[in-house]
């Protein structure tokens, strides 16, 4: 499905209040359009829908201004402040990102003020529809109206996980004429509501579309999201909360647990979903396979995904620039914004036997290889020469450790990696701003659903039935199976298999551990360097990439719940979440 402009979505804006869009899109109308005209026309509503889901996720779409004036519209990538990632350009220290690497209140609060804004502008749009449904008279009126209740929940989906209990509004809402005041709501109300509206969308949706409309929310989608909040609700973050809007009064987990294993096995029963087999018996060739998995649009995997360009169109349309943000310098790169940590290189276990510290990437998980470009590998025809040569007594760095051209602040990896998994060898890397990535961005998957399946039975004390479902995950990527389950070795299966992907930043949310895994004092940021001299072993040395002051990673407890806007506060007459101040 093609959403590259949203005109009647800025229509809607202009009629009703709701903000739409924003400064992506070039094309906007000229004249006004009456919600007759929208709500007739099956054009219309689609392009009314757009903003949904330009909105729901940037996808690879990074943008990272040092300037003070505009660096808090910054957009980065979630997997940078977890321990599996980072980047190298040291100018990023200076961006939206970096300050709240470093948890500048400043900086959180412009951020959340934005989400929050974001998200109820698309709340009010789609309220807007659901209040003028019975004036919807087009062919396609039962999937618009799925459609509407799916984002809706899905929006509340995302406050929840950023704020906890919020302002549940489910009519067309404008305080200019209506003095109405918004409680916030508690755990139990946001799950009600985000379930009752994805159980909406699953009677509503079909359960595929056509190719034309390939990326619209389906049935799978909605049962997904279903799944996805009681998973999120049983966590134990949430439970024997002292206030209902944080979780629960006592410990729901097991109730949640149950519920969301009843919802994915709706997903499974569907019928749809199924891991991507992979082709091959060689380590290059299972690589390869795997590998392309994420390159695939839309595959048998993909229970949903933000959809981009397919001619990778940046600069007019809704592309993006993956493959360039990623690249070592040997092909051009200038950002290497992608790098894997040690620390994720570590997660990786072996095929077989102990790891060898004189060739520490021999015999590897598989998906190793899919997902890290490291020394001494093979990538678009180029052996990767991430290491340094002792020559006359000086260490040389090798051509993807020298930073590419002239400017002052391109870089090369910090790490001694650069990242394999969703990067395209096909896609051509030049200085033309207009062409570049078109990879989509997956927000649900199989395997997530099957690794989400085994932490509900491990947690419910059915360790056997959880093996299961994680073996088929390590099976698929021709791992043998594991004889036995402890909470870790889940935990790393997860890690390893969802690797770079945003569910691992939010794992560390729902599981409490983001306080260990988000700060520098406990888990700092680990990279190697490796070093070759004619005449004796290589050199592998380890050692923490963020000791300068920059690269400082914080994360306190307030951080777990952003902060709400002081303006809504104020003017709801609701609580401000624990420990936040206005500045």
């Amino acid at each position: 499905m093609k959403r590259y402009i949203c005109l009647a979505a800025m229509a809607a804006g202009v009629l009703f209040g709701a903000t739409s869009c924003d400064g992506l899109f070039s094309d906007a109308p000229i004249d006004k359009l009456s919600g007759v005209n929208v709500w007739g026309d099956r054009l219309l509503l689609d392009e009314y829908e757009n903003s949904w889901y330009r909105n729901m996720s940037n996808g690879f779409s990074i943008y990272m201004p040092t300037n003070g004036l505009v660096k808090s519209l910054g957009r980065d990538y979630p997997a940078w402040y977890t321990d599996q990632m980072t980047v190298s350009k040291t100018t990023w220290s200076s961006t939206s990102y970096g300050d709240i690497l470093k948890s500048s209140d400043e900086e959180i609060y412009k951020r959340a003020y934005q989400y929050w804004n974001a998200c109820y502008g698309q709340l009010r749009s789609i309220n807007t529809l659901l209040d003028h449904a019975s004036e919807i008279t087009t062919p396609t009126r039962d999937r618009v109206l799925g459609e509407a209740h799916f984002m809706r929940a899905y929006y509340y989906y995302l406050l929840l996980r950023r704020y906890g209990g919020v302002l549940l509004v489910d009519r067309e809402y404008n305080t200019l004429n209506d003095p109405a005041r918004f409680p916030r709501a508690s755990y139990d109300e946001m799950v009600d509501f985000i379930v009752a509206d994805a159980d909406e969308a699953a009677r509503l949706l079909p359960r595929q579309h056509e190719s034309a409309d390939a990326g619209r929310a389906t049935k799978g989608a909605a049962l997904m999201l279903k799944a996805k909040t009681y998973l999120w609700a049983a966590s134990p973050m949430f439970q024997e909360r002292d206030t209902a809007w944080l979780g629960f009064k006592g410990d729901r987990s097991r109730e949640m647990l149950a519920k969301a294993k009843a919802a994915y096995d709706e997903v499974t029963a569907l019928g749809l979903y199924s891991l991507v087999p992979l082709e091959g018996s060689t380590q290059d060739e299972i690589k390869d396979s795997y590998r392309k998995i994420f390159l695939t649009k839309n595959s048998a995997e993909s229970i949903f995904e933000v959809q981009h360009n397919n001619d990778g169109n940046y600069a007019a349309g809704w592309g993006h620039k993956l493959d360039r943000d990623a690249a070592s310098p040997y092909f051009g790169g200038t950002d290497c914004a992608y790098v894997p940590t040690q620390n994720h290189v570590d997660e990786y276990g072996m095929r077989q036997g102990q790891p060898d510290p004189a060739r520490p990437y021999d015999n590897r998980d598989y998906r190793f290889y899919a997902n890290v470009l490291y020394d001494g590998c093979t990538y678009r025809g180029h052996v990767m020469d991430i290491h340094y040569r002792v020559e006359a007594g000086r260490e040389v760095p090798g051509a993807d450790l020298k930073p590419y051209g002239t400017s002052e602040t391109a870089a090369a990896t910090v790490t001694g990696y650069y990242m394999g998994k969703f990067v395209n060898p096909a896609t051509e890397i030049n200085n033309d701003p207009t062409y570049a990535s078109s990879q989509n961005y997956i927000i649900w998957r199989y395997a997530e659903l099957l690794l989400d399946y085994a932490e509900i039975e491990l947690r419910l004390g059915n360790a056997s039935a959880a093996l299961q479902k994680v073996n088929q995950v390590r099976q698929r990527a021709k791992m043998p199976p594991l004889a036995a389950l402890t909470w870790d070795a889940y935990a790393n299966e997860r890690r390893v298999e969802m690797a770079f992907e945003e569910t691992v930043y939010w794992d560390m949310y729902r599981w409490g551990t983001a306080m260990d895994k988000m700060n520098g004092g406990t888990t700092p940021l680990m990279g190697v360097k490796i070093v070759e001299q004619e005449g004796k072993p290589t050199r592998y040395t380890y050692g923490r990439v963020n000791r300068y002051p920059k690269r400082v990673r914080v994360f306190r407890p307030r951080q777990f719940y952003w902060p709400l806007p002081w303006d809504e506060v104020r003017y709801q007459h609701i609580e401000q979440n624990p420990e936040w101040v206005e500045l």
